[in-house]
């Protein structure tokens, strides 16, 4: 076999010359095809496509190449020198997995220096230097590289998968142009079952989220995704402000805040037989009612949103399995909790095997996971309308087109008008006039034209489109969200599907995955009780029903043209809309309702709402921070405190902080065996953890973040008068003093909490999704009242949380 290496500099540079050859004895662990001659005894080579490995000859690997396939050699130069060698032109940037091209052979023997990729060859072989797709970096399985196989990651060039012998010396080319044309690949031994904590099926915005988190919080993950890359073109576009809100916690919002478009008005249009189009009115999208620190809708395709969980993932270690299709999961006898996931790969139809503790099934509204658990369906319906969308950068006169607009035509139906970003724009085109056309002449030319029917008198054409599809709004939700052994969950659209008009798909599927992570991640630990996985339905269940019943009115209201009752309906839901309103039932991890009205402490600080966004000095630096946002997401809880002189509350801060780090605090011992868990499983960090710093949040525990708010000056208090509880959290003491940077001009003390009595100390405890789990007050003048707060909080993790027995 002939070594090549591309040349780095002089005339030549770019071009590729003979630098040896590789000659590779067979190898007695594989068997030959029954298609070869038994005497045949030339070399043979150990190939891998789409993650298989096969035992093959030269002329076989040829046309595999010819055919457009990327292959991997399974053998390695001889030392990390060679592979440096081969590496120069043999590692390509994007990681496809293309590494050699074997069996190279000619007619004529090849000039020294002479390109074996050159049109005097015998067989076409694969272009060295593949063009890509799209100019985008993508990782293993890109569409950049598409192929009829793509091969999902390589091994080094100094990693062989096969120990077998190998020596550079001349290649006997007659024994290696004797070829036979009808090869049959030879399949090496079955790949082991992967093992791992949790596997996640599909790679949508769901899908990711969840990975992402838990691979943050150092459980081993998988993902499967039956598609070659991520979503390209169309599907979601829209993220609400408690979206925005959660990516900001993850340190991911930066990007798609720059790339994206900001939506902050609705308008309203309509035409009648009697009247041409005309703008009815605009409303403003979120009012200051609702109180968020992003009061907008971010555009921005959702292809964006699952580069950067894949990319987040990617400094993590981990990858998405792609081309790699669920096809069914059994629960492994004798193994306490252990999940069989059964996959086959795209192209070559291999088995693949994954054992896991956990299963998820983030795969879409046809959901193959829903469809294998027990006594579980979509429950809801469809509605008849059809609706046409288009992306595309638009040539129009219409003047509202940066704004999210609502056109309505008595005669011809609806468009619901979305800005996106590069300058394009997104079109739902309700297909009315055309009840009982048949469904495939509702092309893309139909649609456009339907279109310029409703916007005329405008003029509308397009630059170009970029994407087309058709839909019928269907309003439906899973009958349950996990099995009866809370081991096999349903997230994002698996789990419930809608419209898209109101910008809920992707937002609701990447909480769902929000909440469930942090409760696997304990579960995974040993730390949970059984209650705190099932939560997950109760929780999630609610809010896909509130959707979906939202949704059926909003849809038909966009449907009808009913301006008046639209602006009605949306201000009735905008909370909702916007992911604040979003509120849990009480239960074991939310002690107090979210409907209670008003709240037994007052403030809108209530179990089971989001924590509402509060403005404070950060006291080591004085820096004005968002104190929602503050603390990374680290997986752990977050105990503030709130007071209003920290000289007056100091016996009860005393108190309790002896009372939780006491040996007999169940707090502690849970600290203490997170610390245990943690050291044996660590966070997966990133070269950005370096500017994030996650020790200064974990340095009293992996598992709670304690923090103080007061009103009292810098100038009045010191760290060091502080119990060693607290002093230990000095990046989390906050200063209570900027109400004019608030969103309402409020302190953070009396928003979340009404007001606070002079001696009174309030808790709020929050969970790791930025829910509130429950809220407190003491008068620090009684003598016990710190270890009161301290068993208050106990009974609070003791509903859903245990110590892990000891193994001996």
């Amino acid at each position: 076999m002939p070594w090549w290496k591309r040349r780095s500099s002089g005339l030549e540079a770019g071009s590729l010359h003979e630098v040896g050859r590789l000659t590779l004895p067979t190898s007695p662990t594989y068997h030959h095809s029954q298609h070869l001659r038994p005497e045949e005894d030339r070399p043979r080579y150990l190939v891998r496509l789409e993650r298989s490995s096969y035992c093959v000859p030269s002329s076989a690997v040829q046309r595999f190449a010819a055919a457009g396939f990327p292959l991997s050699i399974a053998c390695s130069p001889p030392n990390r020198g060679d592979a440096r060698l081969l590496g120069h032109w043999l590692r390509p940037a994007r990681r496809v997995g293309l590494l050699a091209i074997l069996g190279q052979t000619s007619e004529r023997r090849r000039r020294p220096g002479a390109c074996p990729f050159g049109e005097q060859n015998k067989w076409p072989l694969l272009d060295p230097h593949p063009r890509p797709a799209s100019s985008t970096p993508s990782g293993p399985g890109s569409a950049a590289v598409m192929a009829p196989g793509i091969l999902h990651g390589s091994p080094p060039l100094d990693s062989p998968l096969v120990d077998v012998e190998r020596q550079l010396a001349p290649v006997d080319e007659a024994k290696e142009m004797d070829a036979v044309a009808d090869l049959t690949m030879l399949r090496s031994f079955p790949e082991p079952p992967v093992e791992c904590q949790v596997c996640v099926v599909g790679a949508g915005p769901a899908g990711l989220m969840l990975a992402a988190v838990l691979s943050r919080c150092g459980i081993r993950v998988e993902v499967i995704d039956d598609r070659a890359d991520q979503t390209p073109v169309g599907r979601a576009d829209g993220l609400q402000p408690k979206t925005i809100e959660t990516l900001r916690q993850l340190r991911m919002a930066d990007t798609l805040l720059q790339r994206g478009v900001r939506v902050f008005d609705i308008s309203f249009w309509r035409s009648t037989a009697n009247e041409p189009l005309h703008r009815l009115g605009r409303e403003v999208h979120y009012p200051p009612v609702i109180d968020v620190l992003d009061p907008y809708i971010l555009l921005v395709h959702q292809g964006i949103v699952e580069s950067l969980f894949i990319d987040d993932m990617r400094k993590r270690g981990r990858e998405v399995r792609r081309n790699t299709a669920f096809e069914s999961y059994d629960h492994v006898a004798g193994k306490s909790g252990q999940i069989q996931v059964n996959c086959r790969t795209n192209v070559n139809h291999d088995k693949r095997t994954i054992l896991t503790q956990y299963l998820v099934g983030c795969d879409g509204a046809h959901s193959k996971v829903r469809k294998s658990m027990p006594d579980v369906e979509a429950v809801g319906m469809s509605q008849a309308a059809i609706w046409g969308v288009l992306d595309g950068e638009l040539i129009t006169d219409f003047p509202d087109i940066w704004s999210k607009t609502l056109v309505y035509s008595e005669e011809h139906g609806s468009i619901l008008i979305i800005p996106r970003e590069r300058n394009m724009t997104r079109f739902y085109i309700e297909l009315k006039a055309c009840a009982t056309t048949d469904r495939r002449q509702l092309g893309q030319t139909f649609v456009m034209q339907q279109a310029r029917k409703i916007m005329a008198p405008f003029s509308v054409d397009w630059r170009y489109i970029e994407w087309f599809g058709r839909y019928q709004v269907g309003q439906r939700v899973a009958s349950r969200f996990s099995d009866a052994k809370a081991r096999v969950f349903l997230s994002g659209d698996a789990s419930h599907t809608h419209s898209p008009k109101a910008a809920q798909g992707m937002n609701t599927s990447m909480h769902d995955s929000w909440n469930l992570a942090w409760k696997l991640n304990l579960a995974v630990r040993g730390l949970a009780k059984p209650v705190l996985l099932e939560s997950y339905d109760e929780e999630r269940r609610k809010i896909a029903l509130d959707l979906v019943n939202f949704d059926y009115e909003h849809a038909n209201q966009i449907a009808g043209g009913d301006a008046v009752a639209l602006a009605k309906n949306f201000k009735a839901n905008v909370r909702f809309i916007s992911g604040i309103g979003a509120e849990y039932d009480g239960s074991a991890i939310n002690h107090g309702d979210a409907s209670d009205a008003p709240s037994p402490v007052g403030g809108d600080a209530r179990p089971g709402c989001l924590l509402p966004p509060a403005k404070v000095t950060r006291y080591i630096d004085s820096n004005p921070v968002d104190v929602q946002l503050d603390i990374p997401m680290l997986g752990q809880f977050r105990v503030f405190l709130l007071m209003w002189d920290v000289q007056q509350a100091a016996p009860f801060l005393t108190t309790f902080c002896r009372a939780v780090a006491g040996d007999g605090s169940l707090m502690s011992q849970l600290s203490a065996a997170a610390s245990a868990s943690y050291a044996a499983q660590p966070p997966v960090g990133s070269p950005e953890d370096v500017y994030i710093r996650p020790e200064r949040y974990t340095a009293v525990s992996h598992l709670f973040t304690f923090a103080l708010i007061t009103t009292m000056a810098k100038a009045e208090m010191e760290i060091s008068d502080l119990p060693a509880l607290l002093q230990d959290s000095r990046w989390t003491l906050y200063l209570d003093d900027v109400p004019e940077k608030d969103t309402r001009g409020q302190l953070c003390t009396d928003k979340w909490l009404g007001s606070l009595e002079p001696g009174e100390v309030a808790i709020v405890n929050v969970r790791p999704d930025g829910y509130i789990g429950s809220v407190g007050r003491w008068d620090s003048s009684v003598d016990d009242a710190g270890e009161q707060a301290a068993r208050w909080l106990d009974e609070y993790y003791d509903g859903f949380m245990r110590v892990p027995e000891k193994e001996t």
